[in-house]
């Protein structure tokens, strides 16, 4: 049977990361000096490179400092994880293409998205943006006890807790914000309140924007924060309004609620108990404007190898 990674060759690996991370030319990872001595190879990853800094006297080599250090699968399976998660294939299937066990493979895309997460500066939106939260129902998956005590018939999940959802109801929400033309911000809550999301708009939200909204009051103090708010009013059967006379329905929230349907696409090939941890899956869509990845053929939020590659660099 034809084993994908022996068609991806580590050297080429190692050489792609090498000229992402050092485009200019190797600098020691610990005090950016240029003055290096190449020092021989990794003896478990011989085309691994390592380096002694002159100056500061420090080693590292071609993965130190990067999310990619102290693990011992070859960088090739990490480069080929990377590409099926820019294909959106589940852990599973990542695994099965690899040779891995799910569970293996489970931590492998974990540390890559937190990896990747953690790098990315939170972007600032300005000019037109709209706001909306979408609730995950995450029922009792990981407390057996409770689907015993509850569960009836053959129902593929519980139901969560009736009204709005938080966290501590199993029904966590996701907070939207999306720059109509530009990136995209999407957060996990605890709860929906002003109070919660007034610290996440003020963040990634340049003053003087631009909202839009549905109806609901929590964004009742936007003007207050200093910001222009808009809203339409889903319960009475409004999706969109032309404020300006100019035959163009300028006022909805359609661009954010049309991300809530990318978004259960990214998220479908990983479900999670999303009550008992937090999710990545949010954050993961959010790293890149929707845009990106286009030309690669990946959904909206999938983010190609390349990509990836560059934000293993070292602060």
């Amino acid at each position: 049977m034809l084993n994908i990674q022996n068609l991806v060759d580590d050297a080429k690996c190692f050489e792609t990361v090498r000229a992402l991370r050092w485009p200019e030319g190797v600098r020691c990872v610990h005090c950016a000096s240029a003055e290096i001595n190449k020092q021989g190879r990794d003896p478990t990853q011989p085309e691994r490179q390592k380096y002694r800094c002159k100056d500061c006297g420090r080693w590292f080599d071609d993965l130190s400092e990067t999310i990619l250090a102290g693990h011992h699968q070859p960088l090739r399976t990490w480069v080929l994880c990377l590409y099926f998660m820019g294909l959106n294939l589940s852990n599973r299937q990542i695994g099965q293409e690899l040779g891995l066990h799910k569970d293996d493979a489970q931590r492998m895309t974990q540390q890559l998205r937190e990896g990747i997460e953690s790098k990315q500066s939170l972007p600032v939106l300005d000019g037109e943006v709209e706001a909306d939260e979408v609730y995950v129902v995450a029922g009792h998956k990981g407390n057996p006890e409770a689907v015993k005590k509850a569960r009836k018939g053959r129902r593929r999940r519980l139901k969560g807790a009736r009204g709005r959802g938080t966290l501590a109801k199993e029904k966590p929400p996701i907070l939207g914000l999306i720059q109509r033309g530009g990136e995209v911000v999407l957060r996990m809550l605890d709860n929906v309140q002003q109070k919660t999301i007034k610290p996440i708009i003020l963040a990634c939200v340049a003053e003087g924007t631009r909202f839009y909204t549905d109806e609901y009051d929590i964004y009742a103090r936007l003007p207050a924060w200093g910001y222009e708010h808009h809203s339409v009013c889903h319960s009475r059967g409004e999706y969109a309004r032309d404020e300006d006379g100019d035959g163009f329905h300028e006022v909805h929230v359609n661009t954010i609620e049309g991300v809530w349907s990318l978004a259960a696409l990214l998220a479908a090939p990983s479900p999670r108990d999303l009550s008992g941890t937090p999710p990545d899956v949010p954050e993961l869509f959010s790293v890149r404007p929707q845009q990106s990845c286009a030309r690669e053929g990946a959904p909206p939020g999938a983010l190609g190898s390349a990509d990836c590659l560059a934000v293993w660099n070292a602060d």
